[in-house]
């Protein structure tokens, strides 16, 4: 007859044990996810420093050559850099030429030379600029 008076009472505490338990983990579980998000966003923040500074438009960071006067046959160095292109194209052709923030070239004119450098996005959208290489 004891057993059957200590029933309620201990089905009661397995309640309030197991509501706990399931209160425990769920705190944990929250605070476990509060923790990622919080890391991912501490990850992102370079990418959205970086869309900050360069806008979401096609840009040429940069176009230049170095030397700008060379003898004829001799190499000069051609860098670009363009943000947010999906194609980059320079006329008169040059290989390997891609979408790069920082890329540079050896390139070898014959004659004096006027270089166009176009950056487009998925949209169409183009940003041209133009480098001069003398020959002499």
């Amino acid at each position: 007859m004891n057993l059957r008076r200590l029933l309620p009472y201990t089905s009661a505490a397995a309640v309030i044990s197991l509501i706990y338990i399931g209160w425990f983990f769920w705190n944990r579980w929250q605070e476990d996810k509060h923790y990622r998000e919080a890391i991912e966003y501490k990850k992102s923040e370079p990418d959205r420093q970086t869309a900050q500074l360069l806008g979401t438009s096609v840009k040429v960071l940069n176009f230049y050559v170095n030397p700008s006067v060379v003898a004829r046959g001799h190499q000069v160095l051609m860098c670009y850099g363009v943000a947010n292109a999906t194609k980059v194209s320079v006329e008169p052709p040059v290989d390997g030429v891609w979408p790069s923030v920082a890329r540079c070239l050896n390139v070898t004119p014959r004659k004096t030379t006027t270089y166009k450098l176009a950056a487009s996005d998925a949209a169409g959208h183009q940003a041209t600029e133009t480098v001069t290489v003398e020959v002499r």
